[in-house]
Parts: C-alpha cells; structure tokens; sequence
C-alpha cells in the first residue's frame, strides 16, 4: 500500500471502524430483541441461541478463508463485496416470515461480516505501519465496540419497544450504503506481494468442527448428551480437529498457519480473544434473558441497565490502546482479567442480581474489563506477523473471537436449560481467570523470545525460492 498522509489514514480508520460499528450493533442490538423475537416466532431457548450462533459459527468459519482471499485479489475489493452482502442480508433479515429463515438469513449475514472485520483489520495494518501509532489506531477500534455496546442495547431497545424486533435490522442500511460509497472514493486497494493458495481441505474440517461442537453443545440439553445425533457431532468434532492439525502441518500454505501457534503472544492472544468473547456472549445472553424475563423489564429499560457495563468498555478500550502503545499489552490484560473475574464472581458468591447495586457495580467492571481486553489482543496477533500475512493474522484474532461468543452462548443456553444459573456466572468468573493468567504468562521476556523466533522461521523459507544456481 502507497504512502498515505496522515488525515489520508484517519479517514481510512473512520471507514474501517464503520464497518465493525455495523456488525458490533447488529449483535448487542439483537440480544436486546431476543424476547420478543421468542414471543412472534414462538422460538425456544435454543432457537435464540441459533439465531446468534448461526451467524458466529459461519463467520468464525469463513474468517481466515476471507483475508487470505483479501491478501490475495484485493483487500478493497474483498471489503466492499462484504458491505454488499450484509447489507442486503440484513433487509432480508427483517423481513424473515418465520425463525428458520431468520436463522438462514442470518447465515448470509455472516458471510458478509466475514468480509469486513479482519479485512478492514488487515486494512489498519497496512496502513498504519509505525507501532505505537498502529496501536492507538487500534484502540480506536476497540473503542467502536463500546461504542455499539453503548448504543447497541438502547437503540435495540427503543427500536423494539417503539417500532419491531424487525426494525434492529434497518439500521444497518444507511451505515453500510454509507460506507460502500466512502470505501470506493478513500480507500486504496492492497494485497500481498506473494498470493497464498486455497485450501479447500482445510476449509471445510473447520466447518465441520465448529459446526459439529456447537450444535452438541445447543442441542444436548434437550437430546440428551448420550443420545446417538449428539454423540455423533462429539465424533465429527474429534475427527475434524485431528484431521485439521494434522493436514494443516503438511500444507506448504494452510489456510490456518499452524506455526503461528509457536509464538506465545500469538497463542495467548487467541485464548485470549476465545476466553474474553465467550464471557462477553455469555454475559449478553443470560443478562437479556434475565432483566426481561425474570424482572419483567421493557427491551428499553434493559437496554438502559446494561449502559453502565457498556460506557466503561466505550471509555477503557481507547485507554487501553494508548497503554498497550507506551507500556505493552501486560498491564491491559491484567486488568481485564481481573475487572472480569471479580464481575462473574459477583453474580455467584454474592448474589448480585438481589441488589442493584451490586448488580451495577457487576456491570461496571465488566466493562471495564472487556473495554481493556481489546487493544491487547489484535495488536499482538498482528503485530509479530510478516505484514505479508497480516489479513491471516487478522483473520485468526477475529476467528477466536467469533469461535469464544459462540461457545459463550452455546454453553451458557445449555446452563439455563439445565437450572444451572449459578454455574452459568461462575463460567464467566473461569473466562475472566483465564484472562488474568494467561495474559501474565503470555507477555514477558520468554514470550517475547518466542516471538522473534516465530518471526525469523516465517520470514525464513522466502529467501531461499529466490535464489537461483548457475553453471560456472
């Protein structure tokens, strides 16, 4: 990518952050709208749970296919198909005649978020290019996500309170047309010097493994775990799983680049970013189950009692990006993990669903922990990796993330269905611990051995096909 000047680049990032403010509302919007939703399709608790893991489990599937086809044929172009798709996915949404087809529709969705995300993410890496200013950059980022979080729930709750659970799918129109038009006119196009190649194999072992372990987990509480179907699906996720790292180390170009994993950063970003995403899902799910239903509340007044918990990830997460600039990733992380833990024990050792204080004080510090979690996580995913590689590396960051709400939700729909309420938030409180511990062992001297050493081995097998023997 050329050299850009520096309102060049903000107007850029502004572009990018338009899309993640499109998909961010379309989730916590739709969690606000999940009862009523229940209530005009007659939808069980794993219906709602389908309609958001339809969407996560294709987008965590597709994620790492889109950006090294974005790297390869244009990472412009790969963005503005996917603005096409949602945007059109989403009118269909709000138009859809029964939850089957919301739930398909949803899937469309998907496949165009998978186009926006990580590409626009690998967009940012390539246009900011100096560290410290590539991670405020992306605590801007991270700062759109509170952004959605905060508008998400009211917006979604006056949408549905005032118009239709149909409508939280509108708002997704303007924004999109929006940023179709400024991506044509601002954006410049960028790929990677070097095409990867497809794999095909590789692709659909993750479909299947994905696909497999969210449907045992959604539908196990009612099939019942020893029940033929749900044991099959434990199968079909072990196959698959073994089959993918299995293939993968033997492909010259795998769609997932197994020797990132050798980077603790790296790894410790991934579980990281599953951990955070599962706590964030589950959080979602079972607070808009819970205000509405156990408390009787309108989506509006839920909407209004999770703005605590969403203004702090709206004010840490730019905090956190200026951090992770000037002081690394370990004290962010930290920070969130601990802010996170001590919210889900809250809700199991001390009951703070009896007390709205202790209910609000619970809100706040997941937020905080969520706003801080952010930053940390995308710049060391991408920040170790060839530039060549960036839409890869990108991709897998974001992966980890859809692949964490998606078992957040998955699980904790299967904790209530079985009454288990109280260990549904003492997950949450193990996902925060594992922020915490992780992201200690994760950023010191050793990691960052590690680190350099991945980079040297990735950068390595380029010079050699370059060099070219001749007869004296």
């Amino acid at each position: 990518m050329p050299e850009t000047s520096p309102r060049r680049r903000m107007l850029i990032l502004a572009i990018c952050c338009m899309s993640l403010l499109m998909v961010s509302l379309d989730t916590t919007i739709l969690n606000v709208a999940l009862p009523a939703i229940r209530g005009d399709l007659g939808a069980s608790v794993s219906g709602l749970q389908w309609t958001i893991d339809a969407y996560t489990v294709v987008l965590a599937s597709l994620l790492m296919l889109a950006g090294s086809t974005a790297d390869r044929i244009g990472r412009r172009r790969i963005f503005q198909y996917g603005l096409v798709v949602f945007t059109v996915a989403s009118v269909l949404c709000s138009l859809a005649p029964d939850l089957r087809w919301l739930i398909i529709f949803r899937m469309l969705q998907a496949v165009g978020g998978t186009m926006l995300n990580p590409v626009a993410m690998s967009i940012i890496t390539n246009t900011f290019t100096e560290p410290r200013e590539r991670a405020r950059a992306i605590g801007v980022w991270g700062g759109v996500v509170g952004i959605s979080m905060a508008a998400g729930p009211i917006i979604g709750g006056a949408l549905v309170e005032y118009a239709d659970w149909r409508a939280v799918f509108w708002i997704n129109v303007p924004i999109g047309v929006a940023a179709l038009v400024l991506t044509a006119l601002f954006v410049p196009e960028s790929r990677a010097p070097k095409a990867r190649r497809m794999d095909p194999v590789g692709q659909l072992l993750v479909m299947a493994l994905l696909g497999s372990l969210t449907y045992a987990i959604i539908e196990a509480p009612a099939a019942g775990w020893t029940s033929p179907l749900i044991l099959a699906c434990v199968a079909v996720t072990v196959v698959a799983l073994a089959g993918l790292l299995t293939y993968e180390r033997r492909r010259r170009e795998p769609l997932i680049e197994l020797r990132f994993f050798r980077s603790a950063p790296f790894s410790g970003a991934t579980v990281i970013a599953v951990s955070a995403f599962a706590a964030l899902g589950g959080f979602l799910f079972l607070n808009t189950l819970y205000l509405q239903d156990d408390r009787g509340m309108s989506a509006l007044d839920a909407g209004l009692h999770l703005l605590p918990m969403a203004a702090m990830a709206l004010v840490c997460a730019p905090l956190s990006g200026r951090l992770v600039g000037t002081r690394g990733p370990r004290l962010s992380l930290v920070l969130a993990g601990a802010t996170m833990t001590a919210s889900g024990l809250l809700f199991t050792a001390m009951d703070a669903a009896s007390s709205d204080a202790l209910l609000y004080t619970a809100y706040v510090l997941f937020g905080i922990g969520f706003g801080f979690v952010n930053a940390p996580v995308t710049n060391t995913a991408v920040s170790g990796m060839p530039r060549t590689q960036a839409g890869v590396a990108a991709a897998v960051a974001s992966t980890s993330r859809q692949i964490g709400q998606s078992l957040g939700v998955a699980v904790m729909g299967a904790l209530i269905a079985a009454g288990l309420h109280t260990t549904a938030w003492g997950v949450i409180a193990g996902c925060g611990a594992v922020v915490l511990l992780v992201g200690l062992l994760t950023t010191g001297r050793w990691a960052a051995g590690t680190a350099e050493r991945t980079a040297s081995l990735l950068a390595a097998p380029a010079a050699p096909k370059r060099v070219v023997t001749t007869t004296p």
